[in-house]
């Protein structure tokens, strides 16, 4: 009892705030002033006889001892972090509506017309056309075939124009680039805009206020510098679409009535405007079946498969209308 009594006392003079009292065993009396009692300072001996326990190198070196438990202790704290993190349930994904179901009113009453899985026949689509327009203004009636060609082989990249009897219902400005001589010409055609140096200082002040440019194959390298800008816009001159040529008085009279480019895009598409509603199915099916004769005749020699996919026919911001294979 003594020695308990002198280790209590001992205790209350290390902590003053200790909530032990003598009733408690010696052994657990001893661990609280082991806990209190100050490190005495390590002598040379204490750490030569410390550092004759670990081995000089592997995995018993006391570099390696201390690095392994300095990560044991830091999986221990990632544990209790994990553990103590609160786990935020999620809600339901939310469901997004149809596309059909998204649309305006106009649009899905003109949807309801249109057989989704029927293939109609090209007058039967026309007629369609006409009726399931959704906008106030006179729209425009569109093509787009799905082709089985590859766009980055050179001979089956399509790329050629047509001229609609009917014309596409749009006013065409056209823009020529050659001599004044020919110029001249071009005015008397019909162009809007023709001439030499003054085309090129327009340009040059980024003004691009025509539909279609058409130059003389001697004039192409001076329109060089302005690839950039034309090109992106389909607006540079090519001697696939016609507008790079000797004969500008054709090929502006040709532009003027209706002559219309279309080429094969990235995903094998293509895309052209027949006309416009106010047209009437009778001019829309001529315009589309000279449409058809031209794309028939640019089929590649070299394709195998399938020339053309699938034919739809849709106004601007109307429904599709899928369409009987005609050219296959």
């Amino acid at each position: 009892m003594a020695k308990k009594a002198e280790l209590y006392e001992e205790l209350k003079k290390l902590d003053k705030k200790t909530t032990l009292t003598p009733r408690n065993t010696i052994a657990e009396i001893e661990a609280a002033i082991a806990a209190v009692k100050p490190a005495e300072p390590a002598t040379e001996e204490t750490v030569a006889a410390e550092d004759e326990s670990f081995a000089k190198a592997g995995k018993r070196s006391k570099k390696v001892i201390e690095e392994t438990e300095a990560e044991v202790e830091r999986q221990e704290r990632k544990e209790e972090t994990k553990a103590e993190t609160v786990e935020v349930k999620k809600g339901p994904a939310p469901k997004a509506r149809p596309l059909a179901e998204r649309r305006g009113k106009k649009y899905q009453e003109a949807a309801k017309l249109v057989e989704k899985d029927k293939l109609y026949t090209l007058a039967e689509a026309m007629e369609l056309a006409t009726k399931t327009s959704p906008v106030e203004f006179d729209a425009t009636v569109e093509i787009h075939a799905r082709l089985g060609v590859d766009p980055r082989q050179a001979d089956q990249n399509i790329r050629t124009t047509v001229s609609l009897p009917n014309g596409n219902g749009k006013t065409v400005r056209v823009a020529v680039f050659a001599p004044e001589a020919e110029a001249k010409v071009a005015k008397d055609a019909g162009a809007d805009i023709a001439g030499d140096e003054e085309f090129l200082a327009q340009l040059n002040k980024g003004v691009i206020d025509f539909d279609v440019l058409i130059a003389t194959p001697a004039y192409m390298p001076k329109l060089g510098k302005f690839a950039r800008a034309l090109g992106p816009k389909g607006l540079m001159p090519n001697p696939k679409a016609g507008t790079v040529t000797a004969d500008i008085k054709g090929a502006v009279t040709a532009a003027k009535a209706g002559k219309v480019e279309y080429r094969v895009d990235k995903q094998a598409i293509v895309h052209i405007g027949v006309g416009k509603v106010s047209f009437g199915t009778a001019k829309l099916t001529e315009n589309a079946t000279t449409f058809f004769d031209s794309l028939k005749a640019q089929k590649p020699a070299s394709l195998k498969g399938t020339y053309v996919k699938s034919l739809t026919i849709s106004t601007s911001q109307g429904p599709a209308i899928k369409l009987e294979n005609v050219i296959n």
